[in-house]
C-alpha cells in the first residue's frame, strides 16, 4: 500500500481549475487579517487568560500567553510560506499531502473537522448562553430556551449558524463582510474594557510574578488539574504529583492559553478564494498574528493586575469580568457580556467556512466522497455548507456538551507540528518552486517550531490524549475502508487533471 504517495504542486493547483469545484477569490489581505481576529478572539479573551493565571501560572501567566503567542507566531510564519507557494483551500491537510503523503495528511484533515466541529458545536452553543446573560443583564424579559414537556431546546445556536451559513452560501466575501464589522466592534469593546480596568491595577498584585511550585490539590478551586485523566501528560509520564505555578505552571498555562490563538489554520483554508494569494495570504495571516498577541497580553496584564491570582482561584469560573466585579466595578459586566456575544458570534462565522473548506478539500481529493465538493453559482459549496451548519446546529442544539478547548487545542497543535516540519521537507523537493514569502532559518528553526508545538502538546491532560487516540482509531477506519480506494491521487485522475489545465493553458 502507498501510505505516502504524495501530490505534487502542479497537481494540487490544476485542481483548483476543475470545472464545478472552483471556488471564487474576492477575499484581500485585510479580510483575512480580520478573520483570523474574529476567530481567535472570543469569549475566551474574556476567560482563558483570567482561569490559567488562576489555576496555572499567576501573574507569570503574562509569560505564559508570550510563549503560546511566539510559538503560533513562528508557526504561522510556516503556514505563510506554504500558503503563499500553494494558494488552495485545505490548509494544514494540504500542505502535508504535498509533502509528507497522503496518511499523514489525512490524519491532519481528520483532526481538523473535529477541531472545527466541537468547536463550532460548543461555541454556538455558549452563544445562546451568553446571549441570554446578556438579555438578564440589560432586564429584557427573553429567553432563547423553549420546553415542550420534557423536550428542552435552545434556538439561539440554531439562529447564528442559519446566519451564517446564509451568508457563506451567498458568498465568502458577503459573510467575511458581515464578520468584519462584527469584529471591528469587538476589538473597540475589548481595548475599551483594557483601558478602563488599567485604571484598578495595583503593583501589589503582581508580586509574586512567578508564585512558587505547589501541588495542585493545596490550592482552593483546582481539583480540575488535581485527578490522574486531568493532569498534563508529561507529569503523569514521569510520575509527578499534579503542581500548579512556578515553572511547570507557566508551561501549563501556556498549553490552555494557546486555545486563545487557534483560528490562523482556519485563515489558511481561504487561501484558495484570495485575490493575489502569493502575497496576501502571508500579509494578512502577519496582521492579524499581530493584533491578537497584543491583545491578548493586554487582558493578562490588566486581569492579573486588577486582583490576585489567589482571589481568581478561589471563585468557580474566573473571568476578565470576575476582576471587575471583585474591584466593584460591576457596570462593566454589561458591557463584557455584550462584547462576548459579539465575539463568540464571528468565531461560529469563520468556523463553519474553516470547516467546510477543510471536508471540501478532502472531497475533492477523493479521501471523502466527491458529491460533498461541489460549487454552486455562487463560487461556494453551497450544499457542503449547509450540511455543515445543520451538523453544527444540532449538535449545538440537542446535546449537553462541555467547552473541549484542551480538544481543539491537540488539533491545532498536531497540525502546527506537522506544517513546520513540512517546511525543510518542501524546500529540498522542491526549491525551484517560487514562494513570495520564506520562513527564515530553515531547516533549524523549522523543527525547534515543531518541537516546541509537541512539547505543549505534551502539556495537555491525558484525558485529552486518549480521545485524541480514540479519534484518530476511527479515522484509521473510515481511510482504509473508503479514502486510500477512492483518492484520486492512487487512481490516476488527478494526472488527468493536471494534463487537462496545461492543455487549457497553451490552448488559451
Amino acid at each position: 500500500m502507498q501510505l505516502f504517495r504524495t501530490k505534487s504542486v502542479e497537481q494540487t493547483i490544476a485542481e483548483t481549475g476543475e470545472e464545478g469545484r472552483k471556488l471564487k477569490r474576492n477575499l484581500t489581505w485585510w479580510d483575512l487579517s480580520i478573520m483570523g481576529v474574529a476567530v481567535a478572539v472570543g469569549a475566551g479573551i474574556f476567560s482563558v487568560g483570567a482561569q490559567a493565571a488562576a489555576f496555572h501560572a499567576g501573574p507569570a501567566v503574562i509569560i505564559s500567553f508570550l510563549i503560546a503567542g511566539i510559538v503560533c507566531g513562528a508557526a504561522v510564519m510556516c503556514y505563510a510560506e506554504f500558503a503563499s507557494m500553494i494558494p488552495v483551500a485545505g490548509s494544514a491537510y494540504t500542505f502535508t499531502y504535498t509533502t509528507v503523503g497522503e496518511i499523514m495528511a489525512w490524519i491532519i484533515g481528520w483532526d481538523l473537522i473535529l477541531e472545527m466541529l466541537m468547536a463550532g458545536s460548543v461555541i454556538s452553543k455558549y452563544w445562546g448562553v451568553y446571549l441570554n446573560d446578556f438579555m438578564r443583564l440589560m432586564g429584557w424579559n427573553a429567553n432563547t430556551n423553549l420546553t415542550f414537556g420534557s423536550f428542552h431546546i435552545d434556538i439561539a445556536p440554531i439562529i447564528i449558524v442559519a446566519f451564517f451559513t446564509t451568508l457563506l452560501v451567498f458568498g465568502t466575501k458577503i459573510g467575511a463582510r458581515v464578520d468584519g464589522a462584527m469584529t471591528v466592534l469587538k476589538i473597540a469593546i475589548v481595548f475599551f474594557v483594557v483601558i478602563v480596568g488599567f485604571f484598578y491595577v495595583k503593583a501589589s498584585n503582581f508580586t509574586p510574578f512567578i508564585p512558587p511550585s505547589q501541588p495542585a490539590s493545596t490550592v482552593e478551586g483546582s481539583s480540575a488539574v488535581t485527578g490522574v485523566m486531568t493532569q498534563p501528560l508529561w507529569q503523569f509520564a514521569t510520575g509527578m504529583t499534579p503542581s500548579v505555578y512556578g515553572v511547570p505552571g507557566i508551561l501549563s498555562g501556556a498549553a490552555l492559553v494557546f486555545f486563545a490563538f487557534i483560528g490562523f489554520d482556519v485563515v489558511a483554508t481561504a487561501s484558495e478564494e484570495t485575490k493575489n494569494p502569493h502575497k496576501n495570504v502571508p500579509l494578512g495571516i502577519g496582521v492579524g498574528m499581530l493584533l491578537i498577541i497584543v491583545m491578548y497580553m493586554l487582558v493578562a496584564v490588566v486581569t492579573t493586575g486588577m486582583v490576585s491570582y489567589a482571589d481568581l482561584a478561589k471563585q468557580d469560573s474566573p473571568s476578565l469580568a470576575t476582576a471587575f466585579e471583585l474591584v466593584g466595578a460591576d457596570w462593566a459586566a454589561k458591557i463584557i457580556s455584550f462584547g462576548i456575544v459579539l465575539g463568540l458570534a464571528t468565531v461560529v462565522m469563520v468556523l463553519l467556512l474553516g470547516l467546510t473548506r477543510i471536508v471540501f478539500a478532502m472531497s475533492r481529493d477523493g479521501l471523502l466522497p466527491r458529491g460533498l465538493s461541489k460549487t454552486g453559482k455562487h463560487g461556494t459549496p453551497a450544499a457542503l455548507q449547509i450540511v455543515v451548519g445543520a451538523v453544527v446546529a444540532l449538535v449545538a442544539a440537542f446535546f449537553d456538551i462541555g467547552v473541549l478547548s484542551d480538544m481543539v487545542n491537540i488539533g491545532t497543535l498536531s497540525a502546527f507540528t506537522l506544517v513546520a516540519i513540512s517546511i525543510p521537507i518542501m524546500r529540498k523537493k522542491r526549491p525551484d518552486l517560487p514562494r513570495a514569502f520564506k520562513m527564515p532559518g530553515s531547516p533549524w528553526i523549522p523543527i525547534l517550531i515543531a518541537v516546541a508545538n509537541f512539547w505543549l502538546m505534551l502539556n495537555l491532560s491525558v484525558l485529552t490524549w486518549i480521545r485524541f487516540v480514540v479519534w484518530l482509531v476511527v479515522g484509521f477506519a473510515i481511510y482504509f475502508g473508503y479514502g486510500y480506494w477512492h483518492a484520486r491521487l492512487g487512481k490516476g485522475d488527478l494526472t488527468e487533471t493536471l494534463s487537462a489545465e496545461t492543455d487549457k493553458a497553451v490552448n488559451g
